[in-house]
């Protein structure tokens, strides 16, 4: 995030959607497969704290006024392993540090991707190569709103 977004106020239902999307890539990133909705479902129910399939699903789009459960975000923020201050303050040093964190391990995902395929490759010629970098490289730096186009 530059400064000039930080100029408008994030609404504090996106900000969360934000870092639990950050939250999931983070997970994946580490080498796991994807996590699924039974699989935070589940981890809720055992802590008292059930989400249903629409919840989550607003939550994580930004879409949801009823994300104020603390006890909810202390779970999740249990489930991926954060400080649950990162889900439950709005401001702060350690949410932060920890999505500086997270989005340099997305940074890190996405280059780990471009490489692969770069591997993936090995026929095709120099300037080819480039072209797919830079296409690569361009669409990873468009804004979320197109790459949800």
């Amino acid at each position: 995030m530059t400064d000039s977004d930080r100029s408008i106020p994030e609404p504090p239902q996106a900000k969360l959607a934000r870092k639990l999307n950050l939250l999931l890539d983070l997970f994946e990133a580490q080498g796991s497969s994807p996590l699924t909705y039974p699989q935070i479902s589940k981890h809720m129910s055992d802590r008292g704290t059930p989400l249903s399939r629409s919840r989550w699903a607003y939550m994580r789009a930004g879409d949801s006024s009823m994300a104020t459960d603390p006890q909810l975000l202390k779970n999740l923020a249990e489930f991926f392993g954060v400080d649950a201050r990162y889900l439950l303050d709005d401001d702060g040093e350690v949410p932060d540090l920890v999505d500086a964190q997270l989005e340099l391990l997305r940074t890190l995902r996405e280059n780990r991707v471009r490489n692969f395929a770069a591997r993936q490759l090995q026929g095709i010629s120099p300037e080819t190569l480039l072209r797919l970098r830079k296409a690569i490289d361009e669409r990873l730096k468009a804004p979320e709103d197109d790459a949800d186009a």
